[in-house]
């Protein structure tokens, strides 16, 4: 049977059928397009699961016209191999509110069996919009798509996926939409709602007990409200892409413009540690009546200088190649997001997600550049302070010779670049964002964590610290159980134990090392040295620690409270995003050891002066500001996308930046304010008296 219905505007059929057994097959024909479906409609889920839908409706497609009086047919043929009649009912109504409007609201009901899709032209002016849907229902899990103005649409659940961009949702979805993508200037807003809940986190219902059994999907109709709205402009986007060049070229200008005095390559790591009595002469005491940090030094300062110029050049090295075949894959994983429309890959906050070219969060990445230039201006201070320092000596200026504590940049010329380097790995990670690359944002956080523990220990301790070698092979053993939590962590409780024992006993080892000072051999006979020690001091003889701030502050304080606290809550909690729970220790302990370093500098009657203190309370506070913006979580990847997109938030600053781009800002200046306090910490003249306490430490300073 053929039916023939004139039409002059878009229309909706919908079919009902009363007997389910007698499928009935409509074919819908158009001037350019063709649309069937069967009534009852089956959908499938997972493991073919088969839900029959008898209630169905189809909005039809418009085929371009030349004129708005046109007269359009389309054709509806109905058949069915049932043998008995079939009783149906076929209802044409016309959609009068099928155009969107610009900042308007248009609320609407969707079902699997009844998709809704809408157009929107692109007004004059506006070259850039976003589109929102939200719903108050969590579930049933929906789908919105963003098609070009073709026939036919692909608005069911098995096709939605086929074209366009597309997000699965469950409160709220946002896509932001670019003219210059749609030749049309226009665009249909299609919103699918899915036959299952999985997708969106929802629950896995029963698997069938029959492979051609039917399920009832039960009621899984959904309110919406989807709102089209401009976006930012592309002049201004433009205008922000220039901004970006600049620390290119000024980057290059640092490098090529730094000059050294003389070439590493004359000087190899085995050479450092070889002086023929430094066994044997650790425990002479200086006869001089005034001892200063230069004489405690024993080594050459210029083997010492040589080995943390060191640090640089491997974590510019290690930067280098880490960061090529990062931008190889992110940029990778933006082109996969281009050409198959799946927005669901990558984890942004779609409701303030502003587009440059192919890049569809612009804002996170350009808020990233304040890593790029605060660490390329903390470079620049390190070598105005090193060439100072350096015509000093060359006039064999007293103070720059014996006064003060060791004047050493390598380390700091590496923690400037790490700066740099978290701030180009953290722009590269905001590409796309989600579970498989979140280590490119947090890897030179663990490094930077790290030299600043390593430059405060080696403030007191120049002679003993740890070579590049070591500290950048243990942080990368760091990384790599990142790397492990993060793909193995979730749940898994075997990885939970082993990490936890690991954890403990590096803490004791890396204690052991700070109270000895590195006067102890890990080898075959540790242990029975270790029953031996409890034997003499604890059972033969009740003796207390030689060193009791370093016992106090460093083993009980670092081993007991923070170690076993946080190995106990990890096995109880199990926390899923394990790459942040990892680098939380890293910064707990560096702010232990921050104020132990402290506490030490002030018990052996130093100052902390003016400017220490100013720089110490400004990066407090603006870390507790930072801090505050991190924790708004706008998007995790720890959930499905649809769940990860109920955090999303609207712009907050200049409707361009959002809550994670200001902790990107403030944490920046947090980081460098930071490395200002490590800077301007001991800028004091000082001298060493030999009856100063601070000699268990390993040096005290007194103003003269």
């Amino acid at each position: 049977m053929s039916r023939c219905f004139q039409t002059f505007d878009w229309y909706c059929m919908y079919c009902m059928l009363f007997y389910i057994d007698s499928p009935i097959l409509f074919v819908v024909r158009q001037k350019q397009a063709v649309l069937s479906f069967q009534v009852p409609l089956i959908l499938r889920g997972l493991y073919q699961r088969k839900y029959p839908y008898a209630h169905v409706g189809r909005t039809l497609c418009q085929p371009p016209t030349r004129s708005l009086t046109e007269t359009q047919y389309f054709f509806v043929d109905v058949s069915t191999l049932s043998s008995l009649g079939t009783h149906y009912q076929l209802r044409i109504s016309r959609v009068d509110s099928f155009t969107l409007h610009t900042d308007k609201k248009f609320s609407f009901t969707a079902s699997p069996s009844q998709p809704q899709y809408f157009k929107y032209v692109f007004p004059d002016g506006v070259d850039t919009v976003i589109v929102k849907v939200n719903s108050e229902m969590t579930f049933p899990c929906s789908v919105m798509s963003i098609q070009d103005i073709q026939c036919p649409v692909y608005d069911l659940d098995n096709n939605v996926a086929f074209i366009g961009m597309y997000q699965t949702m469950t409160k709220t979805a946002a896509i932001t939409v670019q003219r210059k993508d749609f030749p049309s200037n226009s665009f249909y807003v299609v919103v699918v709602v899915k036959t299952e809940d999985e997708a969106c986190g929802g629950p896995l219902r029963f698997y069938p007990l029959r492979p051609d059994e039917l399920i009832d999907a039960g009621n899984r109709s959904k309110t919406l409200d989807v709102v089209v709205s401009p976006a930012i402009s592309c002049e201004s986007l433009s205008q922000a892409g220039q901004r970006t060049s600049a620390p290119s070229n000024s980057t290059s200008m640092y490098v090529a413009g730094r000059s050294r005095q003389e070439s590493l390559s004359s000087i190899e790591e085995d050479d450092y540690d070889t002086l023929a009595d430094i066994d044997s002469d650790k425990n002479i005491v200086r006869t001089k009546k005034y001892l200063c940090v230069s004489d405690l030094a024993r080594k050459d300062k210029r083997v010492l200088s040589k080995k943390y110029q060191i640090y640089f050049w491997n974590i510019a090295t290690i930067g280098v190649f880490y960061a090529l075949p990062v931008i190889q894959l992110v940029i990778t994983y933006q082109t996969v997001v281009n050409v198959t429309g799946n927005q669901d890959i990558c984890y942004y906050n779609f409701l303030c997600a502003h587009p440059l070219g192919n890049l569809s969060a612009f804002n996170n990445i350009l808020s990233n550049l304040g890593y790029v230039m605060l660490g390329l201006l903390f470079l620049l201070i390190v070598l105005q302070r090193d060439v100072i320092h350096s015509r000093a000596l060359d006039r064999n200026d007293l103070n720059a010779l014996e006064c003060g504590i060791p004047k050493h940049f390598g380390l700091f010329y590496a923690m400037g670049t790490a700066l740099m380097m978290e701030g180009l790995l953290s722009a590269c990670y905001h590409v796309c964002p989600n579970y498989t690359n979140f280590q490119f944002d947090t890897s030179f956080m663990y490094m930077i964590a790290g030299l600043c523990v390593l430059k405060l220990y080696q403030k007191r301790h120049p002679d003993i610290n740890a070579s590049a070698y070591t500290a950048y092979a243990c942080l990368a053993a760091v990384i790599f159980f990142s790397v492990l939590g993060v793909v193995f962590g979730k749940g898994n409780m075997v990885f939970w134990i082993v990490f936890s024992v690991l954890h403990i006993l590096a803490t004791m080892l890396l204690s052991t090392q700070l109270y000895y000072m590195g006067r102890w051999r890990l080898d075959s006979g540790i242990l029975r040295r270790i029953v031996y020690v409890i034997y003499t001091d604890c059972i033969r003889q009740c003796s207390g620690p030689m060193y009791i701030s370093r016992q106090l502050i460093t083993d009980i304080h670092c081993v007991v409270v923070f170690c076993l606290s946080r190995a106990a809550y990890g096995l109880l909690k199990t926390p899923n995003d394990f790459a942040s729970y990892l680098l939380a220790i890293a910064i707990c302990n560096l702010l232990l050891y921050f104020a132990f370093y402290i506490i030490m500098k002030l018990r052996s009657g130093e100052r902390i002066q003016c400017m220490a203190m100013v720089c110490i309370l400004f990066t407090a506070v603006v870390w507790g500001f930072a801090l505050f913006f991190f924790f708004q979580g706008l998007s995790t990847w720890q959930k499905t996308p649809a769940e990860s997109r109920e955090h999303n938030r609207d712009c907050i600053v200049l409707s361009f930046f959002d809550d994670h781009d200001i902790w990107h800002f403030l944490s920046s200046i947090a980081m460098f304010g930071s490395f200002l306090v490590s800077v301007c910490l001991d800028l004091v003249k000082v001298i060493f008296s030999d009856e100063s306490p601070f000699r268990l430490f390993g040096a005290s300073e007194k103003t003269r």
